[in-house]
């Protein structure tokens, strides 16, 4: 077995600087080290996932009823080019629930349906309104995306 020195390189058998030997058993240690530190560099600076869109939950019936909702509360305005997703619950057979704004003209839950839909929506910059088609008259309501 050789002893290491770190005074003036020594000469081994193999006319090697027994430093040289010394360095490239650290290199490896080091090399890992580097790339461990680049690694927790680039997942620090990495952008984050998007975050999940937001619920907008939309109810029409049971009854002549039909709203939009957010957290509890009525739905006024909404951000512009962000993701939502509208939860509709239609609670009755003779409503649809129909979202016009920039952008779309949708029919999210149709006459006959009774039940709930998800779709995700990422809206534009303008006034939207919801309304029961056969009832819209006084069936309705609308938010602006700002």
């Amino acid at each position: 077995m050789t002893r290491t020195t770190f005074g003036a390189p020594s000469r081994s058998s193999d006319s090697t600087p027994r430093r040289a030997i010394a360095m490239r058993t650290i290199s490896p240690i080091r090399s890992w080290l580097l790339g461990a530190f680049i690694a927790a560099a680039l997942a620090a600076t990495a952008p984050t996932s998007a975050a999940p869109a937001q619920t907008i939950t939309g109810t029409v019936g049971p009854g002549f009823t039909i709203g939009l909702t957010r957290a509890g509360h009525s739905v006024t305005k909404l951000k512009a080019h962000t993701t939502y997703r509208f939860v509709i619950r239609d609670r009755a057979t003779i409503h649809d629930f129909h979202l016009r704004g920039p952008g779309i003209n949708r029919v999210l839950t149709s006459v006959a349906f009774q039940g709930t839909k998800s779709y995700t929506l990422t809206l534009k910059k303008g006034t939207y309104r919801f309304f029961c088609d056969p009832h819209a008259g006084f069936m309705h309501g609308s938010f602006r995306v700002a």
